[in-house]
């Protein structure tokens, strides 16, 4: 099965490094590319789709950064449930997972690059890196985008840049963004200012899983809007001053916790350990937002760093529907899951010690 061939390979931008930040878990790069005399996947025939991802295929598979590539097919040829990891790893769209004959997916061993064919757009290169590393993750992008120049002909005017089927990625076709981890500002109830600074400045602020989707376990997507008018170097820039300044925020906002209701953090840190380590049936919802409250611990020193990569690699996308199903080679029900992922959750939780709150504050024993 090639999703479990992918899946056996380490993802590298959950892998944590100097690279990686506490708050920004990674950088994605996204270009929307369209194939001049074609007409746009939504209103192509499916002949049309299929000439298109005929062509289109083999240049996906023959990109450098695709020499080791682990997934290359027709989406028609993924089960929902394949299509459903496919989402959960941020490797395709939710739209993307509902296409069939006529689209396709490429993905690399790593999961640095995935390219989306037919989605929205003929192509939707996506690059990642883990961490703020949105400039990096653009050399990647940018890359694959000046190979696939090189051997089809994208739908381009001089005056507007890049041809694409919504109006508001023609230009550039770039989208940068970055997955932040944002409890302290959900804690101390600043959140909701952030949104709306970072809106006024023309910048979006999404859920887990793009336009639409709950910010579950304080997770949020932080992506421009505007992708006609600015370069893509300034378009990298803003976004990545941006990004600084939120996660200037999120640190003030979890030292002012810490200096002024440490029982608090300590408590819900705790809590959260404490269902996790022993519940025998947990919800996927509530089971991120519990962990994103052990990854707070973590990184305000209630829990050794070495649990980090446990948390990030194993617990945040191995507990989610799709994989659990996909660990067991057959579909589960609701009620199977929940069981799966709590024994999940304690057998991993056991090499992850009880948080230690002692060193913090005095007033924690008062």
């Amino acid at each position: 099965m090639k999703i479990q061939a992918l899946l056996q390979a380490p993802c590298e931008w959950l892998q944590a490094g100097e690279q990686n930040s506490p708050i920004v878990l990674s950088s994605r790069i996204r270009l929307a590319r369209n194939l001049s005399r074609f007409p746009f996947p939504g209103w192509a025939r499916r002949t049309e789709r299929e000439k298109v991802l005929s062509l289109a295929l083999p240049a996906a598979v023959g990109l450098s950064g695709m020499k080791e590539a682990v997934l290359s097919d027709s989406m028609d040829h993924f089960t929902p449930v394949e299509k459903q990891v496919l989402v959960e790893e941020h490797l395709i769209s939710r739209e993307h997972a509902g296409r069939n004959a006529g689209s396709g997916v490429v993905v690399n061993r790593t999961r640095t690059i995935s390219l989306m064919i037919n989605e929205e757009d003929h192509f939707r290169i996506q690059a990642f890196k883990g961490g703020l590393q949105l400039k990096a993750a653009w050399r990647i992008a940018d890359k694959a985008d000046t190979e696939l120049d090189e051997r089809l002909e994208f739908a381009f005017s001089p005056k507007l840049g890049y041809l694409t089927a919504c109006p508001t990625n023609v230009g550039t076709g770039l989208r940068a963004s970055a997955m932040m981890h944002l409890p302290g500002l959900v804690l101390s109830e600043q959140i909701g200012q952030i949104v709306k600074a970072v809106n006024r400045i023309g910048l979006a602020v999404r859920g887990l899983y793009g336009e639409g989707t709950e910010a579950l376990g304080n997770l949020f997507q932080i992506s421009n809007q505007m992708t006609l008018g600015e370069s893509e170097e300034e378009i990298l820039e803003r976004m990545h001053k941006v990004i600084g300044q939120v996660v200037q925020h999120e640190g003030n906002a979890r030292q002012k916790l810490m200096e002024e209701r440490p029982r608090l953090v300590v408590d819900q840190v705790s809590r959260a350990y404490g269902v996790l380590a022993n519940a025998y049936t947990i919800s996927s919802k509530e089971a991120l937002n519990l962990l994103s409250l052990v990854r707070l611990g973590i990184d305000m020193g209630l829990f050794p760093d070495r649990c980090r990569s446990i948390v990030d690699e194993d617990c945040l996308i191995r507990t989610q529907p799709a994989h659990l199903q996909i660990s067991q080679e057959k579909r589960l029900s609701t009620e199977e899951r929940d069981a799966l992922r709590a024994d999940f959750l304690r057998s991993r939780l056991r090499d992850v010690p009880p948080p230690g709150a002692g060193q913090l504050s005095p007033s924690l024993h008062s």
